[in-house]
């Protein structure tokens, strides 16, 4: 800094002053805040530290490098200040003030994340001093483990064994982890959580309603086989529905062990596996989760697996791997619909990264693909299964259109009477919620869904008709409608649902563990995650989405694009979320992402053609 001349000096001012208006902005301070002066302070010498921490690093000055942190700085102020401007403008009137607002405060955000998104390369990028710290030699069964030192040497005796045991045994330590910990929840939500989802395709599982494809067919079968053979043995409707979420907890926590027993091939130091462990073993939601029977918690572990095989079959393609990848990209397909369309899109770019081992890899990604549409069009044809109804995929353009109609905007009389076709416009604008589109949708429903299904071009070629007439119309309601998945500032209560819904299949919430600490203690960690700092953003769907886009630049930087294919599935899932989503802000819909954030967080680092591998 010492060093530095009067113009770069001045740069720097400049930019911590925007910095700190953006701020400002940001946490609705008002400018004579003496923290305004601790924002601008912070903000000059970290710019002055970044600068001289750019000019020592010749990857920082790389034109890679720099161009990533600008595009990414740049997704990233445009999708905080899309949901947070109206805050900064709300008490000016003048265009001139407000657009020089927004201005100010979009090159003060820039500047942020540029100089941090730099900062964080100089470290991700530095393949030499992230082996230091993350990796260790191959495992020799030979080599002794270092003793742990302790005061007392019977302790030190059993944390030595504890340790040796773990780095001998990390995948199954994994699993025994995740399972001690999940237990307890187990034990309390008995026989699981169900939500009104639940209890429909418990009915389908009874035969009370027709099979539906709306929640998974193969979802359901799955239910019904594990309920059918619980019941079986048992006679207990309690015991056999415990069964399928005993499964599935099992499930999810193989699918961490399988996470573990990869990453730890790459020479990933044993602290590091144990750190990512803790993550699915201590943070609630994944307790919560493994013992609710929706189909979205078995597809993250699908998601998990999947990015794992990929990246075990980067290397070598032997059986296990094979088998999983086909059985976990299978589940992708069938475990949810935009899993499906997920698929369709991630297929070609599969059969491109993988055509080098095409003998191999070939047969297994045309298999999942035809296995998939064989079950999803004969076979269920021929049980009947009854497919969703069109508006469940149509929740954005339908939310579009219902904004331009709530805003009172011109219509032609040929655009109001197809409208007037399909819904009643009596009560639309009582109806009409931002960030909810099941309002809008049972209002289709019970109007006349079969005139949009048979003129569903013509509905297509409105919604553009009108979206080219009102744009910022239909941008506002799209940012309504799914802020929750990108925007990093929005909190959702995750995991507060528990019991059974109300039902007469004769079920009930019946716990085996209980009593006033148990429920304390519960709400206690779920509510932690609204009020700690650093742990919080765990708890944020926008923050794991910016890790997830992060990771991605960072491959650019690092020069190993061909890491993009494991981070093409949830990115080809995460955009039909974001096409199709009825509900803004949904935690259980990108639980996959979530679930997934160490995988994306670790494989960024790794080196995927590091050669000490594990014996």
């Amino acid at each position: 800094m010492k060093t530095m001349s009067k113009t770069r000096l001045s740069l720097k001012a400049a930019q911590s002053f925007f910095t700190t208006w953006a701020l400002m902005k940001a946490s609705r301070m008002e400018p004579g805040n003496i923290l305004t002066l601790a924002y601008f302070l912070f903000s000059f010498f970290f710019y002055c530290h970044a600068d001289d921490h750019i000019q020592k690093s010749a990857l920082l000055k790389s034109r890679k490098t720099t161009t990533t942190a600008v595009v990414l700085s740049v997704i990233y102020t445009v999708f905080y200040m899309a949901v947070d401007y109206p805050r900064y403008i709300e008490a000016l009137t003048s265009p001139l003030f407000r657009t020089g607002i927004i201005c100010f405060t979009f090159l003060g955000f820039l500047f942020l994340f540029y100089h941090i998104l730099l900062f964080l390369f100089s470290y991700t990028g530095d393949r030499v001093c992230l082996r230091g710290v993350l990796f260790t030699e191959p495992y020799d069964p030979d080599r002794p483990i270092p003793t742990v030192k302790c005061r007392f040497s019977w302790l030190s005796k059993i944390l030595t064994f504890l340790r040796s045991f773990y780095i001998k045994h990390t995948a199954l330590c994994a699993f025994f982890l995740c399972f001690i910990f999940w237990f307890p929840y187990f034990l309390y939500q008995y026989p699981g959580v169900m939500t009104p989802d639940s209890i429909n395709q418990f009915e389908q599982v009874l035969g009370v309603i027709p099979y539906s494809n709306h929640h998974p067919w193969m979802h359901t079968l799955l239910i019904k086989l594990l309920y059918t053979i619980g019941y079986k043995l048992t006679g207990s409707m309690l015991i056999a529905l415990s069964c399928y979420t005993f499964f599935q907890m099992c499930v999810l926590a193989l699918s961490v062990s399988y996470f573990v027993s990869t990453i730890k091939k790459y020479c990933l130091r044993s602290r590091i596996c144990l750190f990512a462990t803790l993550f699915y073993a201590l943070v609630p939601y994944h307790a919560v989760f493994s013992v609710t029977m929706w189909k979205d918690v078995l597809f993250a572990a699908a998601i998990l697996s999947f990015g794992c095989s990929s990246l075990c079959l980067i290397k070598k393609a032997n059986i296990l791997h094979l088998c999983i990848f086909a059985l976990s990209g299978l589940a992708m397909c069938l475990l949810r619909s935009n899993g499906w369309y997920a698929f369709i899109l991630c297929f070609p770019f599969l059969l491109l990264y993988f055509r080098k081992k095409a003998r191999v890899m070939f047969p297994v990604i045309l298999g999942i693909f035809l296995c998939a549409v064989f079950i999803k069009y004969p076979v269920m044809n021929a049980f009947h299964v009854t497919q969703p109804d069109l508006i469940e995929s149509l929740a954005i353009p339908t939310q579009q259109i219902t904004a331009v109609i709530c805003n009172d905007r011109a219509l032609t009389d040929e655009e109001r009477d197809f409208i007037e076709n399909v819904v009643d416009l009596t009560y639309i604008k009582k109806l009409y919620d931002p960030s909810y589109a099941d309002n809008i949708k049972e209002l289709v429903r019970a109007g006349d869904q079969n005139y949009l299904a048979e003129h569903k071009w013509e509905f297509f070629r409105l919604w553009a008709k009108l979206g080219l007439k009102y744009p910022s119309d239909y941008m506002t309601a799209y940012i309504h409608q799914t802020y929750g998945y990108w925007y990093p500032d929005s909190f959702y209560p995750v995991a507060d649902v528990e019991g059974v819904s109300a039902t007469s299949l004769g079920v009930s919430h019946t716990p085996l563990i209980g009593g006033p600490l148990v429920i304390k203690s519960k709400e206690i960690a779920i509510k932690l995650g609204g009020m700690l700092p650093l742990y919080g953003p765990l708890w944020s769907m926008g923050v794991i989405c910016w890790a997830l886009i992060f990771c991605i630049g960072n491959a650019f930087v690092r020069s190993e694009t061909q890491k993009l294919i494991l981070y093409l599935p949830s990115v080809a899932i995460l955009l039909t979320v974001l096409i199709a989503t009825p509900v803004a802000a949904e935690f259980r819909y990108v639980y996959f992402m979530v679930f997934s954030l160490p995988f994306y967080i670790i494989t960024s680092m790794l080196m995927l053609h590091h050669n000490t591998e594990e014996k």
